[in-house]
């Protein structure tokens, strides 16, 4: 009797603490793909925690950024320089990302463009799919600028797709990408490009939470999104994201942005 009586105590005490959560993802997949992706995951974490968790979308990419800088998300996941702006405005912190790549931006060419060094496009018409777009935009062109010190013409074509066919199809002389993506492009459309540069590497995507999220709830769904990682059947769910081995971050891995120039491309929202 007294073990039942314990064990209905330690469950109210786990009942009251628990909450509701609102989490907000970068629209990086059409909505359909992002609950086949996202919605195991929370609902993994929901058991590990007691807490529950519920997928706010978001249409856009700019409708995403509004979003969090009015704090309408308790968690996020985001792109790095995402979480520079949420911390900036909103006190939001990065408490997990994974540990198994870094994010780099390209710059593809013809290859029978004659083109070798960025040096030869000073001035030229460059694709982007956007202007925020962090790998493929925001540190290319903070690259050019700061690190090559020339001067382009940015020309936003919406996808990386599209930026690699303006470019095959000498609509510009470059285009930025990702590697992801140009190795997604059908084979002879990918024969006909070459990287000839790649950015700075930053860390990749974080999990954030707002501030109004207790320090206590933060570790806990921290401490699961690790315990996740270390066991196989979660390690898949994750590895959709991807996030292919959790590992704990902080703010002070990705502030360093601010000084890349990044501050000076960013188009605010």
């Amino acid at each position: 009797m007294r073990a039942i009586i314990l064990a209905l105590i330690l469950l109210q005490s786990f009942l009251v603490n628990a909450a509701e959560y609102r989490v907000g993802v970068v629209p990086q997949f059409e909505a359909r793909r992002l609950n086949q992706v996202w919605l195991p995951i929370l609902d993994e974490l929901a058991k590990r925690t007691g807490d529950s968790f519920v997928l706010v979308t978001s249409k856009s990419i700019p409708e995403f950024e509004a979003s969090f800088q009015r704090g309408d998300f308790d968690l996020a996941y985001m792109n790095p320089w995402h979480a520079v702006v949420a911390y900036e405005t909103q006190q939001y912190l990065p408490i997990v990302r994974d540990g198994d790549r870094k994010l780099k931006g390209i710059l593809v060419v013809r290859k029978d463009s004659g083109i070798t060094n960025v040096k030869q496009l000073a001035g030229a018409e460059i694709a982007f799919p956007a202007p925020n777009a962090l790998g493929a935009s925001l540190l290319m062109r903070a690259d050019l600028k700061m690190i090559h010190g020339i001067d382009i013409t940015p020309k936003y074509v919406d996808t990386h797709s599209s930026v690699y066919l303006n470019v095959a199809l000498q609509s510009t002389k470059a285009g930025g990408g990702v590697k992801r993506t140009l190795k997604e492009q059908a084979p002879a459309l990918q024969d006909m490009l070459m990287v000839l540069y790649e950015t700075r590497a930053v860390n990749p995507h974080p999990i954030v939470v707002h501030p109004r999220v207790s320090l206590d709830a933060a570790q806990r769904i921290s401490e699961a999104l690790l315990a996740m990682t270390s066991e196989l059947d979660a390690q898949k769910i994750l590895a959709e994201i991807p996030m292919r081995r959790a590992v704990a971050t902080n703010i002070d891995e990705y502030l360093p942005l601010t000084d890349w120039g990044l501050h000076d491309f960013y188009v605010p929202k």
